[in-house]
């Protein structure tokens, strides 16, 4: 039986299943002390075939595969989890490909018992070689587009945090505190960090766990992705109102600040110009953060611009789609009044 159960939430990779199964093959760790556990949501691509390509040729690490057919994340955790045999789990992601002593690091600190949930850093890299994705790249790691979470930053401290992402658990974890919520299809992995602190456990952030992530492609599925992490955002605070951060808080409070502010010019048109203000000052906030950005003295001026609206993209649709989720829970709660 396995000691080591990775997980891995799966749909429609096949571009990249086989470099993350290749980059669990050359862990530093024994692997034959792992097992592969693949959540697939019945994808309708070449995953499946490149699953089996790559065990065929590697026998030597012990893959499986089973069926997600709701197709979301944490009903993939969960499935897996359920399949798997460890007694430790880690959850890794099809986008990512973590560093050479990745799994050793995170199976030292569940054995000395540092925290319930081990995670490291994404050092998050294009998704492709266009200048919007390299743009995005950047944005994707920038303090001010991120909220300056820590997990994003290369230069994070360790120590015990609020969030991880992925994560690594001891099996029985689970057990107390139950799968990962899937009535959430967004914010699973805060969710399930909250209800550990909230049970007297701890997460705890070790920035030599590393892992390569690669940002979105196009500046329309960053909207999307961003539009989604906002909305299922409010559905998680619904449950725990008091885990909402000032990070979180700040884009949506901007964003119906400036509708408030325009819906009240139409009577005192001389607001117009505080909100020109504020957005001016906004964007010279924006291209400040972009211009400083270590990672952007890489870009060329094409793709400065093209991560500073990316940075803007991530505030307007997070905050959009928080706003939106909002609306709904206030709705919903005075139909039920």
């Amino acid at each position: 039986m396995p000691d080591i159960s990775i997980i891995i939430p799966c749909y429609n990779e096949e571009k990249t299943i086989a470099q993350v199964l290749s980059a669990i093959l050359e862990q530093s760790i024994d692997i034959n002390t792992c097992e592969v556990v693949i959540a697939d949501g019945i994808s309708s691509d070449r995953t499946r075939d490149a699953i089996e390509e790559f065990s065929k040729a590697h026998r030597e690490l012990y893959v499986r595969v089973v069926d997600n057919p709701k197709r979301h994340i944490p009903s993939a955790l969960n499935t897996a989890i359920n399949a798997s045999s460890g007694q430790y789990i880690i959850r890794l992601d099809a986008h990512c490909v973590p560093e050479r002593t990745y799994i050793e690091r995170c199976i030292n600190h569940l054995k000395s018992d540092t925290a319930d949930n081990i995670g490291g850093i994404w050092i998050i890299k294009p998704g492709d070689t266009t200048p919007t994705a390299k743009a995005i790249a950047s944005a994707a790691s920038n303090a001010i587009g991120t909220g300056n979470a820590a997990y994003r930053q290369a230069g994070s401290h360790e120590g015990f945090i609020d969030t991880v992402p992925f994560g690594s658990f001891h099996r029985s974890l689970f057990d107390k505190i139950g799968l990962y919520d899937e009535n959430l299809l967004s914010n699973e992995d805060y969710d399930l960090n909250v209800r550990i602190r909230k049970t007297g456990g701890q997460v705890y952030l070790d920035p030599n766990i590393q892992c390569v992530y690669f940002a979105r492609t196009t500046l329309k599925s960053l909207a999307k992705q961003y539009w989604r992490y906002g909305f299922w955002k409010v559905k998680m605070l619904s449950k725990y109102p008091e885990s909402i951060r000032w990070r979180q808080a700040l884009p949506p409070l901007f964003v119906l600040g400036l509708v408030g502010l325009l819906g009240i010019s139409i009577f005192l048109p001389t607001l117009l110009l505080l909100v020109a203000a504020l957005l001016l000052l906004y964007l010279a906030l924006v291209a400040f953060s972009v211009v400083t950005d270590k990672r952007s003295k890489e870009l060329i001026f094409k793709e400065k611009i093209l991560s500073a609206a990316a940075v803007i993209i991530m505030h307007f649709s997070w905050a959009s789609g928080f706003l939106v989720s909002l609306g709904q829970l206030i709705v919903k709660k005075k139909h039920a009044d």
